[in-house]
């Protein structure tokens, strides 16, 4: 019964993470990261590939060995979260223009304190 709810999380996680490549202020690695949970639990060929991929996979490794994060997936994320919040800041309306820029910095702080890779 689980591996199938494994393997669906792991396939939503997944596609999340394939639109946050395009969405700003959706991330991609952690959706990365909870589809490589999954798969490890529902398919661990499924889990082997993302670990194979040249993009993710050493992304993945580092963040189970280390909980290290890759200086430059470091710097784009806070580049593509400064961005997001200075785009939001115009559009939300007075009051809750500020959250998205409060939300990023607490993420920038928390990302700045992990190791990198």
């Amino acid at each position: 019964m689980r591996r199938p709810l494994y393997m669906s999380a792991g396939l939503l996680a997944l596609g999340v993470g394939f639109i946050g490549i395009f969405l700003p202020l959706l991330p991609t690695t952690p959706f990365v990261l909870l589809a490589a949970f999954c798969f490890a639990r529902a398919n661990p060929a499924w889990e082997a590939r993302l670990l194979a991929d040249p993009r993710f996979g050493p992304s993945i490794i580092a963040w189970r060995e280390r909980g290290a994060i890759p200086a430059y997936a470091k710097r784009m994320a806070i580049f593509m979260m400064a961005l997001s919040s200075l785009i939001c800041w115009f559009w939300i309306p007075n009051g809750w223009h500020w959250t998205p820029a409060a939300t990023c910095s607490l993420v920038a702080i928390w990302m700045l304190s992990r190791p990198s890779s």
